[in-house]
This record gives C-alpha cells, sequence and structure tokens, in this order.
C-alpha cells in the first residue's frame, strides 16, 4: 500500500524557516517523480517543488526559487522541503505527492504542473507564517 506522510509544519515568523519531511511508503523514491504542494485558503492548490530523482531533474514553482530546496534521503524513503526566508503568502496546507506513473522524462514537471487524482497523495501539513 502506498503511503505518504507529511510533518514538520508550523507557526512562524516572516523570514523564519521550516523543513517539511514525508515519509514514503510502498514504493522506492526512485521509482516516481515526488515532490510538494500547497493549497492556501480560497486558493487553488498549487505545485511548489517537484523531483524525478531518477535523473535528478526538478521543477519548481517561481515563488520557491532561491528560498526553498527540496532534499531526500533514501535509507528514510523520505524526502524534505527546506523552506528559508518565510513570507506571510507562504501559509498554506502543503501535501507531498508522487506520481502514479513511472519517471519518465519530464515526469516531476507532469506532476507539479498537471497533478491528477490517480496520482498519490498524502495528508497536509499546516504552515502558518505571521507577519
Amino acid at each position: 500500500e502506498v503511503q505518504l506522510q507529511a510533518s514538520g509544519g508550523g507557526l512562524v515568523q516572516t523570514g523564519g524557516s521550516l523543513r517539511l519531511s514525508c515519509a514514503v511508503s510502498g514504493f522506492s523514491l526512485d521509482d516516481h517523480a515526488i515532490g510538494w504542494f500547497r493549497q492556501a485558503p480560497g486558493k487553488e492548490r498549487e505545485g511548489v517543488f517537484c523531483i524525478n530523482k531518477s535523473d535528478g531533474r526538478t521543477w519548481y514553482a517561481d515563488s520557491a526559487r532561491g528560498r526553498f530546496t527540496i532534499s531526500s534521503d533514501n535509507a528514510k524513503n523520505t524526502i524534505y522541503l527546506q523552506m528559508n526566508s518565510l513570507k506571510p503568502e507562504d501559509t498554506a496546507v502543503y501535501y507531498c505527492a508522487a506520481s502514479k506513473d513511472g519517471p519518465g522524462s519530464g515526469s516531476q514537471y507532469r506532476l507539479c504542473k498537471y497533478p491528477g487524482g490517480d496520482d498519490y497523495w498524502g495528508r497536509g501539513t499546516q504552515v502558518t507564517v505571521s507577519s
């Protein structure tokens, strides 16, 4: 059974940092594109940062540029989203997800830009950035 469990959210002041974790079970991180999404109140869900570990390619939103990084620990089958210089507009529920299809070329882009209901989704973790 595929499961993704996000954790690490919390309340932080503007300019602060958080590291989110996504523990994965049921498949290896190299077998599917995987990434982070967020949904703020009243807004649509958006892809933040996705990676295809089989070729190392990533895709990230403009909002993440220079502030967020994605990493992984294969031994723990866990991916992380390091978020620095947080802003109030980063406040959202953050989710991790993995592509239902294999790690083909461009799969990180497809996952982040065109996620589908067939993809694997975990429960979210709340991130709140106070001004």
